[in-house]
This record gives structure tokens, sequence and C-alpha cells, in this order.
């Protein structure tokens, strides 16, 4: 009697299409995936228990270092907690640079995020037209801060420095540019017929599971819920600058594409009417040379990162080193519903759905 029998077999640590050193166990009925379990803390380096041990301004740098493909949003999430922890506001002229910086992140880790998602899928142009936009931010980045990826360009009570003498000009250029690119993105996937087979229908979640997943940035949005913290919780100078929260209808792989095609027009949206709208005056405000919050005074502070939600709690216990500090990280919230969405699925669309999670591994392990 013929007799067929379930697999079980590895993806990753080592694959590419992980995009770090994710490991996950399937469970296989052929091609077919019948469970996955995501194996994670490889890149485990811990980062909280150091926040509970370094000074607070010295923990700036190990927020680089998690989601590393938008440093900036980790740095702004930790300062701006900070700030709140000691009761201090950065100057208006910071805090529009901080709009501008974050946008510019935004576009940047999305760049990366579609171009290898992409490529994962089999689409080669594509990464090497988004690369080519990403180098122009980095080159922004290097020129206001001197690093490209991991920037530390944030301080407590406001920013490094103020932008050199012809930054603006050159984000402006490139911004101005940018919509054109864009288009030539979508040129190359919106309509191509693989793209479409390949991601329409694929790892579906509706409104409803993904808010009891704890899904926050593009995935939800992609399965239609309108939640955006840059809206509901602004921060920096989000309250004063306008713009759209993209939102898909099917909670597939293709809607959740298109929600961040979308999310990058808006980004520049943002970014061109925050230099508009940039007063004048200091960057960075008066800061006690020890900083000593209140024993007991504690905080969570959330911005809308690339990815999602991320988070900061702090307390204090009177020193200038933080009692507890915890980080809540958008990729490992997010990576909780890759069960679910592969299950049913070929194993060729775990790549697929991986990517469509945008996940980053040194943020999901910490």
């Amino acid at each position: 009697m013929f007799q067929t029998t379930e697999m079980e077999i590895n993806l990753g640590p080592q694959h590419p299409s992980t995009h770090g050193v994710l490991r996950v166990l399937l469970k296989v009925d052929g091609e077919r995936i019948l469970e996955s379990k995501p194996v994670i803390g490889y890149l485990h380096r811990g980062c909280e228990k150091l926040g509970e041990t370094r000074p607070m301004p010295q923990v700036v740098v190990y927020t680089d270092r998690m989601d590393y493909v938008a440093a900036f949003a980790g740095n702004l999430t930790y300062i701006e907690a900070v700030e709140r922890l000691i009761g201090l506001e950065a100057p208006p002229r910071a805090k529009y640079m901080r709009v501008v910086l974050a946008e510019l992140q935004r576009i940047a880790s999305h760049l990366l995020w579609l171009g290898t998602h992409a490529l994962d899928i089999g689409a080669m142009s594509v990464f090497l037209y988004c690369f080519r936009e990403r180098e122009m931010i980095l080159d922004l980045f290097e020129g206001y801060c001197g690093a490209r990826l991991t920037l530390n360009a944030v301080r407590i009570g406001g920013q490094l420095n103020d932008f050199p003498d012809g930054w603006v000009d050159e984000a402006r250029r490139f911004l101005n540019a940018f919509p054109k690119q864009v288009e030539e993105y979508e040129t190359l996937l919106s309509q191509n017929r693989i793209w479409i087979e390949r991601t329409r229908g694929v790892g579906v979640i509706s409104a409803e599971e993904a808010i009891d997943w704890g899904l926050s940035g593009p995935p939800l949005r992609g399965s239609g819920v309108a939640w955006d913290i840059r809206k509901s919780n602004p921060y920096a100078a989000y309250a004063d600058l306008s713009f759209d929260v993209p939102v898909g209808e099917n909670g597939d792989t293709y809607d959740r594409y298109l929600v961040r095609m979308e999310e990058m027009r808006q980004a520049r949206r943002l970014a061109l009417e925050a230099l508009d709208k940039m007063p004048g005056g200091d960057v960075r405000a008066k800061v006690p040379k020890r900083l000593k919050p209140p024993a007991g005074a504690e905080v969570y502070h959330a911005t809308e990162s690339p990815r999602g939600e991320m988070g900061v709690y702090l307390k204090s216990d009177g020193s200038e080193t933080a009692y507890r500090c915890r980080f809540r990280s958008p990729s490992f919230v997010n990576l909780q519903a890759l069960p679910a969405l592969v299950k049913g699925h070929l194993i060729a669309d775990i790549v697929t759905l991986i990517g469509s999670i945008d996940i980053v591994l040194g943020c999901v392990d910490r």
C-alpha cells in the first residue's frame, strides 16, 4: 500500500530570503505547508539589559543596532521617551528636523524592503532601481551626521547639529524627483502578471485577525485598519502636518505592497511640508549635565517606525540609569502572525510572506 508521510524541514537560519538569521521549522506535505514555527534568538545582544546598565545618553547607540535598516526610528523613539521621562521638550526647529529625517528614513527603509522583496520573488531589476534612490538618501544622512546606516543623529533635548549649508536644497531636489521614480517601480510590478500571481490572495489576514495578533504598521493597514501613531498620538511635529493613511482592502501580500508604495509618497509629502514650515531658532534645548529623573517615574512612548509601532518603556529609580528598559519591537510582534499566514500555502510562498511582513532580525531579537 502506497503511503505518504509528512516531512519536517528547516528554512534558514542561513537562507538568504530570511534577511538575517531566522530559522523556520516547517512541517510539509509535499510542497504544501501544514505547520510552521519561527525560531529566533540568533542575533540576541541584550539591548534592553544594556539599557539598564548605562547612563541614558549612552543607550542611544544601541537603538541604532536594533532596527538597523531604520536606525533613526529607534534613535527618535528612545530619545523622546527619555525627554518625556525627565520633562524636557525639544525646540520647534528640532521637532521639524526630526520629521524630515524620520520620513527620509521611512523611504530608505521601504526602498530596501521593495528591492529585496522583489528579488526574493524573482524580479531582479527592481532591486537596482530601488538602490539607486536609496543611495541618494544615505548620501543625505552622511552629509548631515557623517553616517549612512547607524546614524546616532538625535540628542536628548534636540538634534546633534543643524542642517549644513546646501543640505536642504539637496533634500528638496531628491524629494521633487522621487514621484517619477515610484512610478517606475510601479510600472515594473503593479500590473506584472507574475508579480500579481505571486502576491494577490497570498497570506490573507482579516482586520479582526490583524488586531488580535497585535500587528502594526503596513501589515495592519494592509488589512484595512487605518491606525497610524503619527495620527493617533502625534509626536515630534506631526500634529502640525497633514498626510493620508493608506489602507488595503483584501489584507493580502499585494495590498501590503500597495500600502508601502503609497506610504513612500506620503513620506515625501511630509518631508517637504516639514521643510517648508520649519521655523528658525536653536536645535537643542539646555540639558542638565546629569540626567536624574524622579524615582518611580515611568513612561511608555511609541512612534510609527517603517515596520509599525516601535515603543520604549522606561522606569526610573532616581539614578542616571534606567531601572527598567523595555523595547516594543514591531518586527517581533508582526512575526508572530507568520504561522497563520503561511498555513496551507506552498514553500515558495513563505519567502513572499516573510518579505511582506518586512522584519529585521536585529529588531526581533534585540
